[in-house]
């Protein structure tokens, strides 16, 4: 399947389809060299099939966590590139989760003011959420994502096949995800969640959650409007994931419990009981006063408040300049 996303830049094609890992050099038109971007957790077999299929490529490999997001890294790439005397013609191509498109694609939108930035998602995360948009980050000063630019993938390649060799917490962590699109946008994929189990439907859910996020993308782009509906579970999330670090708790399981203080009603309990079905937090015990102080520095901040995602009513949502004083209450258990 070809999934076509149209941005203010120009369009490019996802590829959703099974052993497409082996059809690299037939989906992508590669001329110059590629610089392909890994971490140390992506199984080594992935990275050799891509590179046997692209004549001219080099391989960096970074330690595999969120810790390698980050300056370091990103001059190590940028070194790389200009050692090896990439030039405009040339691209980078990661092959790995959220960390790794984000590290590849942040270096390819600022090596020599941009060059082509091919995205090979491995994990059921990166492949419903981070690898389409073109939102690339670095984190700096203790936050996450602060350094960074809209960069959008010349193409994606998205080989569910490849999902077969992540543990099942992993699996579930991308699964949060997906929770979090459904929730706010798609009461039918929701709902088909909640009575099948995703592995054995996992195909339609990439492809569900993937035509989601791309109506999203094509209306806001550059995240100044409707975009912002992504960042559901995302604010509170973000917090929470920065106080614990990833030792603790996965992106996808932070997001899980920012989802649980952001809905209402009827709706929360829907969303607690598929996040307890697919082994998701919906309870975790942080210190909260340093959750609420990361929060206050949320780049999404205005004044004495941030804007913030609610859904009241699974398939919808509602957005909300909520105050700090409101969320402090909300952490310390109080209903919205």
């Amino acid at each position: 399947m070809i999934i076509n996303v149209k941005t203010s830049g120009g369009s490019y094609n996802i590829t959703l389809k099974r052993n497409a890992l082996n059809e690299v050099n037939k989906i992508l038109d590669i001329k110059g060299k590629a610089l392909i971007v890994t971490d140390s957790g992506v199984p080594g077999i992935y990275v050799e099939i891509v590179k046997n299929q692209i004549e001219n490529s080099i391989v960096y490999t970074f330690p595999q966590g969120e810790k390698s997001k980050n300056f370091e890294t990103y001059s190590a790439l940028l070194k790389t590139l200009a050692e090896n005397k990439f030039d405009r013609k040339d691209c980078v191509i990661a092959v790995g989760g959220g960390v790794t498109g984000d590290m590849a694609g942040f270096t390819a939108a600022t090596y020599m003011r941009g060059i082509d930035f091919y995205n090979i998602p491995t994990t059921l995360l990166s492949q419903v959420d981070s690898s389409i948009g073109g939102k690339t980050a670095i984190d700096f000063a203790g936050y996450k994502n602060l350094v960074g630019a809209f960069y959008q993938p010349k193409a994606v390649i998205i080989d569910p096949d490849v999902l077969d060799t992540l543990t099942d917490r992993q699996f579930n962590n991308g699964l949060a995800e997906v929770i979090k699109m459904s929730a706010t946008s798609d009461s039918d994929l929701f709902e088909l969640l909640e009575n099948n189990d995703a592995k054995d439907i996992i195909d339609v859910v990439i492809e569900k959650s993937l035509l989601i996020k791309k109506a999203v993308v094509e209306e806001d782009e550059k995240e100044t409007g409707l975009r912002k509906v992504l960042n559901f579970g995302h604010t509170v999330g973000h917090a929470i994931e920065s106080v614990t670090g990833l030792d603790t708790l996965y992106h996808g399981e932070c997001v899980a419990l920012g989802m649980m203080f952001m809905s209402t009603g009827k709706a929360k309990e829907q969303i607690k009981n598929l996040l307890s079905k697919n082994n998701l937090p919906i309870k975790f015990d942080f210190d909260c006063e340093k959750v609420f102080e990361v929060l206050r520095h949320d780049k999404k901040s205005v004044g004495d408040g941030v804007n913030v995602v609610v859904v009241d009513s699974v398939g919808s949502f509602r957005f909300e300049f909520m105050k700090y004083q409101k969320i402090e209450n909300i952490l310390k258990g109080e209903e919205i």
